[in-house]
């Protein structure tokens, strides 16, 4: 099919446009042909700037904690174990994200916050609340995924300074994180 274009147009677009073009005359091209006669006419596409990407390391220090939850999602008391993660929502102002802090005690949701972006700011304010909700005591295991939020200082911080052990799923294995995931229904 072809169509009208009028924006810039990289090599393969302009052989498509060609062959589109001379195919309805009867007439073939090669694409070597095109390509040796929009370097003579010094025809070129304007490239796209690269985005930088900050590596994490970069951005903040990282932290990695070992597996303590390994699945045993039974807890015999509240507020013993914690599960947590982050879903986006679509609503009709554009993509939003809920942070969710689950008990596995009894599937409470100890605390919830929402916010437009996708930030370390979004997972503390619901650890906060978690914290002005429900008492947390010593030994309280907080279990969450390897997202960029759950690694960072300030989240390491503030769970040394409420007095609880984070654990983390393995990379790219939901599993480890099942009762959120399936809450979440993600």
């Amino acid at each position: 099919m072809c169509k009208k274009r009028t924006e810039n147009l990289a090599a393969p677009m302009v052989i498509d446009e060609l062959r589109c073009g001379f195919a309805k005359k009867g007439i073939f091209i090669n694409h070597k042909a095109v390509l040796r006669l929009m370097d003579k006419l010094n025809i070129h596409s304007v490239a796209r700037k690269r985005k930088m990407h900050m590596r994490l390391t970069q951005l903040d220090t990282y932290h990695r904690y070992r597996n303590v939850l390994k699945r045993d999602f039974k807890a015999t008391q509240p507020n013993q174990k914690w599960v947590t993660d982050v879903t986006y929502v679509r609503t009709q102002q554009g993509w939003g994200y809920l942070s969710t802090i689950q008990d596995l005690f009894d599937g409470f949701i100890v605390a919830h916050q929402f916010g437009r972006q996708n930030s370390r700011t979004l997972v503390l304010n619901t650890l906060k609340q978690a914290k002005q909700n429900e008492k947390v005591t010593a030994g309280l295991i907080l279990h969450s995924d390897q997202g960029h939020q759950y690694t960072s200082q300030a989240y390491f911080a503030l769970t040394q300074e409420y007095a609880i052990t984070p654990s983390m799923s393995r990379r790219a294995n939901c599993w480890d994180n099942a009762p959120m995931e399936n809450f979440l229904d993600t």
